[in-house]
């Protein structure tokens, strides 16, 4: 039986420190057979880059540092996300949930119940017409099918990592801010943003402890009980990865 543990990490971390811990998750998936949701935040605000993103044709490592934007690469596949006033989610398993497009679609599913939690009449994106590529721009620019829409409007976008029989997916739950900068920044805001914050399709204000206790409910299909994790040992962990996650040459890296 999968032993599965829960992590409401109440510290807002820096976006390398992120990375390095959702990576340490998915090295004791892998070795341990253990399972993992963590719910956690960004300090500072920061913009992450999918693992083959060509960030700085797209994005521009200048502009970038005008603007004094925290950044990092993630270990992850997608696109870009600015990560702010949201609900990040990461699980990292071993083989529970079938192949990867079978992991997004049960992970969702069950996003998809905590955001009616929250209030909102949510769906499941459908199949687009084509499979858009990393060079396509911001992760929240259009849906690539599977994600979690509210009247037509994306809300939660997510990327995943297999390593070995292993799985990391994590994603963003929009809760106050939306991806204008992304947008603003790849030149592809056009006619209006793809996405939208659950604060402003509700009409109140949806903060991460409201959110979290959404998920945690909506998740308990997986595991009726969930284990506390222990941060010290995964921190202890996490600090072999947070060079790799801290370099320039990493997050710049295409």
């Amino acid at each position: 039986m999968t032993r599965w543990h829960l992590w409401v990490d109440a510290t807002p971390r820096p976006g390398w420190q992120n990375m390095a811990i959702d990576q340490t998750l998915l090295d004791l998936a892998v070795g341990q057979g253990l399972a993992f949701l963590r719910l956690y935040r960004w300090e500072p605000f920061c913009l992450s880059f999918g693992r083959h993103e060509p960030a700085r044709q797209r994005y521009g490592r200048d502009r970038v540092a005008a603007l004094g934007l925290d950044t990092v690469r993630r270990p992850t596949g997608g696109r870009a996300v600015w990560h702010a006033r949201e609900l990040t989610y990461a699980v990292a398993a071993p083989g529970v949930f079938g192949t990867l497009p079978e992991a997004y679609h049960r992970i969702h599913l069950a996003l998809v119940e905590a955001v009616r939690g929250l209030g909102a009449a949510a769906s499941l994106a459908p199949p687009p017409a084509r499979t858009p590529r990393p060079e396509d721009g911001a992760c929240f620019a259009s849906p690539v099918g599977g994600e979690v829409l509210v009247a037509g409007r994306k809300v939660i976008g997510s990327a995943q990592l297999r390593q070995g029989d292993a799985l990391l997916q994590h994603g963003a739950m929009l809760l106050q801010d939306d991806q204008r900068l992304v947008h603003d920044l790849a030149g592809t805001l056009g006619s209006g943003p793809a996405e939208a914050p659950l604060s402003e399709l509700l009409g109140r204000t949806v903060d991460f402890e409201e959110a979290a206790a959404a998920v945690i409910q909506a998740t308990r299909a997986w595991c009726p009980i969930w284990r506390e994790v222990e941060p010290g040992e995964i921190l202890r962990q996490a600090a072999g990865h947070e060079e790799h996650y801290r370099s320039e040459a990493w997050t710049w890296d295409r």
